[in-house]
């Protein structure tokens, strides 16, 4: 079965006229992808076999331990309270949006974050929402000139004005696209979204900037091999982010799905996994690290993501560059961290670097875990044709094009979130 998905994903790729340029150097064959073991996620370390729903939140736990103390890192806990100023409120679209901004100290030092909210103005009661982080800044997001620009970190951009890591008015409204706030909520969802570099700016920094410079789990001089990386601290500042939003009239807090592109879907991902606040969770594009399997080592590999980016695991992960085999824990059971609640995977056709197959198969191989607490998993045993969603508990499409988040994609999260919020 799971050759025949392979077949199918090859013919997908040979019928493709304009792959996107990949790294070179890397394993795009299919053929060569090494032979790997999946670790069973239904199955105790000590080998007996994972039978009730009772079993599996021990079995979760032994998991989630591996996924934090070699992966994503250890985070504090959360503060006992948060401080939120409403900086700016607004109707937008004739009048069919309510525009927002909060101001949220994610710890009594610092740092402070600015929370760009899209509302239904229509609405009567609280909404269902959709909170993400973004890359370039809340200003890129939608070209509102009452949209503050960032004063935080940014990697610089020509085509988006950014010099000397300081965002500037060229950019703003530059990244709408990745947004689709008029679809979003027409549809009856909020649109609510955070620069993550306000929480924790995106390079390796030595912990000297952003969150870690305020907060930190040991006392020590020097970050444990344990301690948080930058992905835990944007998933951290996500679940900061619902804290607030409990406190909010027009959204329903206990239907908030996170979602995330590329690094900011691994993101997602561990958010969904710590903190069972969130209704469903959505990885779009998000590769090696976050849904696509480790052990396959195809397109980005986990020393090719520690070395480019040190800083956003713990550093026991630099023990599996080149290594991967010896992972005690793969993806799917990052996807797995996320039940019973649903979770959507999504790859691009073009996007051989997050291993769409990879990513696939990380759905899969998590279903018998959905299955064994909601009697449902994915609904598909082989690779699907492009632009051919199935959405269930477990969701998944492969979307023709590159790597990005687009329209088609928001529709399909919109086509999830309805059906989730209906079961």
């Amino acid at each position: 079965m799971i050759r025949r998905s392979i077949l199918a994903f090859a013919l997908i790729i040979l019928l493709m006229d304009n792959i996107q340029a990949q790294p070179k150097g890397y394993l795009y064959d299919e053929d060569k992808v090494p032979q790997f073991v999946i670790p069973d996620p239904l199955k105790f370390q000590n080998g007996e076999v994972v039978k009730t729903t009772t079993d599996w939140k021990k079995r979760r736990g032994e998991i989630f331990n591996l996924f934090e103390s070699q992966i994503f890192g250890k985070s504090p806990s959360r503060p006992k309270s948060i401080k939120a100023t409403s900086s700016l409120s607004k109707t937008i679209a004739n009048g069919k949006i309510l525009l927002r901004q909060i101001e949220i100290e994610l710890t009594d030092s610092g740092p402070t974050v600015s929370v760009l909210m899209f509302l239904p103005a229509n609405a009567t009661g609280q909404v269902p929402a959709f909170l993400g982080l973004n890359f370039n800044g809340n200003h890129t997001v939608h070209p509102d000139k009452e949209i503050a620009i960032t004063k935080s970190w940014v990697r610089n951009n020509g085509g988006l004005g950014a010099k000397n890591n300081q965002a500037s008015e060229m950019g703003r409204g530059a990244s709408q696209s990745r947004w689709s706030v008029q679809q979003i909520t027409d549809a009856g969802f909020a649109a609510i979204t955070c620069y993550y570099g306000d929480i924790d700016p995106d390079f390796d920094d030595g912990w000297k900037n952003g969150l870690h410079a305020h907060i930190r789990p040991s006392q020590s001089n020097q970050p444990q091999a344990d301690e948080w990386g930058s992905i835990a601290a944007w998933s951290w500042g996500l679940s900061r982010i619902v804290d607030y939003l409990e406190t909010e009239d027009a959204v329903d807090a206990k239907s908030v799905f996170v979602v995330g592109h590329s690094r900011l879907g691994k993101t997602s991902l561990w958010a969904g996994a710590t903190d069972p606040r969130f209704a469903g969770v959505i990885s779009n594009n998000s590769g090696c690290g976050g849904a696509a399997l480790s052990k396959r080592a195809f397109g980005e590999t986990v020393k090719r993501i520690n070395t480019s980016f040190p800083h956003w695991f713990c550093d026991n992960f630099n023990k599996y560059n080149d290594n991967e085999q010896e992972l005690p824990v793969d993806q799917h059971m990052l996807l797995a961290l996320c039940a019973p609640r649903p979770v959507y995977i999504a790859s691009a056709s073009k996007d051989l670097w997050a291993d769409p197959m990879g990513e696939f198969l990380s759905a899969k191989y998590a279903s018998p875990v959905y299955k064994l607490l909601t009697g449902n998993g994915l609904n598909i045993d082989d690779f699907p044709n492009v632009n051919t969603p199935t959405i269930g508990v477990i969701s998944y499409h492969v979307r023709d094009g590159k790597h990005d988040i687009t329209p088609y994609d928001w529709q399909q999260y919109i086509t999830f979130g309805k059906k989730a919020l209906s079961n």
